[in-house]
């Protein structure tokens, strides 16, 4: 006769295993903690980014600062796909887009001769690196709440 007594420490509710291997777990993480510190270093350090990449700091930088805003709550949302993947997957088709867009945009202004060349090698670890997987993820979670 089985015993169905649950003991301390347990719990009654069964858990669904993850959609999400671990280095899909782990991108999403990374991406997101990422995204917070790039967020708020674009808010508080907005002049040495600047200054790093030889671009003269404008004197109005609210609009930085707004997009460091963005970025950080674009990284709350990864955060949030890996707590809870399929409820949260929207979240990543988001990140996705602005992934794709943003670069896009930074493409044209370096082409235009606004932004130096030195600006696609900030792209592609920023931004460019994660388009495949964020793909992969979001088709599988797609997939999934299918």
């Amino acid at each position: 006769m089985p015993n169905d007594t649950i003991q301390p420490g347990q719990s009654s509710v069964a858990v669904a295993p993850s959609p999400l291997s671990e280095g899909m777990r782990f991108v999403l993480k990374f991406a997101g903690v990422y995204n917070i510190i790039a967020g708020i270093c674009m808010v508080a350090f907005y002049h040495e980014g600047f200054r790093a990449l030889g671009i003269p700091k404008p004197e109005f930088v609210m609009p930085i600062q707004l997009v460091g805003v963005l970025v950080a709550i674009f990284g709350v949302g990864y955060l949030l796909v890996a707590r809870s993947p399929v409820e949260n997957r929207n979240l990543l088709l988001l990140g996705f887009f602005s992934k794709l867009l943003g670069p896009l945009l930074a493409i044209a202004h370096i082409v235009a001769g606004n932004l130096p060349i030195m600006m696609l090698a900030v792209l592609f670890f920023a931004d460019g690196i994660y388009l495949i997987p964020f793909w992969i993820i979001y088709r599988k979670l797609s997939s999934q709440a299918a």
